[in-house]
């Protein structure tokens, strides 16, 4: 059974009505399908799934991002890479269940997969733990991540969680330690990492994996440091105010990228990803290809330095470059004469307050 959102009831009725124009079992019993009325019944679906996913609004694409029927990264796994090897364990205390890690190839070409899962059913979500990862999950992937930077294979990341697991045992194990630890970790790699929002891009559970050279997003995934309840629960005290916060805290692909955020939108299939699954999946192999392609050419260190940079430029106007006067490895940031020359007047304005003093005082007494 298809599962509908609130904004989709329309096309609910729509859909059923076809299902029902489709079956050859009529009140009189078996009866002619009417091929021509199904044909104009979808057509009218796909008209009302293009006005309404066209319109969607932050929170309603927070609602699609966490679609029953979105695809998950073991969906993906299976259809991008082939020869998928699995890997478990932290080598501390356990395996976490909620991500899934391990080697692969793509085109013929070794990669290190992570992919937080979800789960697909009421059993497997609980195994999962909804995508929410505990320490020993972080510690697995910075364990891999690791191998992998040994061996310079690229790692590719999957990223669908609400966030790292809240609980008393996972904090008792070190969780913020383990996120802060897979973030240094992703950032020091001198191999290409590749990060895909596939749905759910929450808090520091995210950010944990997303530290990336390309951040990529499909176009219905949501990235952002705080669910738009949580957010709405501290703003306003009110969680109802799920739109307003939502709205306000730009989590969307389009907004990210208008940010400089993330580096590149996926689009999806009309009514979401969930309803054609095999092209999403094509189109993100498609895209991995492309980006580890884009870096055959680098060096190790470069690579390092294009994530830094990456990074520091985040909510700049001119970003950091690769500095040659200071540091053969350094990076400065690339100011405009401008604010130079704010910089310079702010810096020494004792200085030339004083100048100005004596200078004034000169000119009382010569005109004295």
């Amino acid at each position: 059974m298809k599962n509908y959102l609130d904004f989709e009831k329309e096309i609910k009725a729509l859909e059923q009505e076809v299902d029902g124009l489709k079956s050859p079992f009529g009140s009189e019993g078996i009866s002619e399908v009417d091929t021509n009325k199904i044909k104009k019944t979808q057509q009218e679906i796909n008209q009302k799934l293009e006005e309404i996913y066209s319109n969607l609004n932050s929170w309603q694409r927070t609602q699609v991002a966490r679609h029953e029927e979105r695809p998950k990264a073991n969906f993906y796994i299976k259809k991008i890479f082939s020869q998928f090897t699995l890997l478990s364990g932290d080598r501390y205390f356990g395996d976490d269940k909620s991500v899934i890690a391990g080697f692969g190839l793509i085109e013929n070409k070794s990669v290190l997969i992570i992919g937080q899962e979800k789960g697909e059913d009421l059993n497997s979500r609980i195994e999962r733990n909804f995508g929410m990862m505990r320490p020993e999950g972080y510690r697995k992937c910075i364990r891999l991540m690791k191998l992998a930077d040994r061996f310079q294979i690229p790692v590719i990341s999957f990223i669908d969680t609400p966030g790292a697991y809240p609980g008393i045992g996972a904090e008792q194990r070190g969780q913020a330690s383990a996120i802060a630890n897979s973030i240094e970790c992703c950032m020091s790699l001198k191999v290409p990492n590749i990060s895909i929002i596939i749905g759910e891009g929450g808090s520091g559970g995210a950010i944990a994996l997303a530290s990336s050279n390309k951040v990529i997003m499909l176009e219905n995934s949501i990235y952002s440091v705080i669910s738009p309840e949580g957010c709405a629960s501290i703003l306003w005290r009110d969680p109802s105010k799920s739109l307003q916060a939502a709205e306000a805290m730009k989590l969307t692909a389009k907004d990210l990228l208008n940010l400089k955020i993330i580096d590149e939108v996926i689009p999806e299939p009309l009514g979401g990803a969930h309803r054609d699954p095999e092209s999403i999946a094509a189109d993100i192999k498609h895209s991995i290809i492309k980006h580890l392609k884009s870096f055959e050419n680098y060096g190790r260190d470069e690579i390092y330095d294009h994530r830094k940079s990456k990074f520091l430029q985040i909510g700049r106007d001119q970003g950091f470059n690769k500095s040659s006067n200071i540091s053969e490895k350094g990076l400065s940031y690339n100011e405009s004469e401008i604010t130079k020359l704010k910089s310079h007047l702010v810096k020494n304005k004792f200085i030339y307050l004083g100048l100005g003093l004596v200078a004034i005082t000169a000119l009382i007494a010569v005109l004295s």
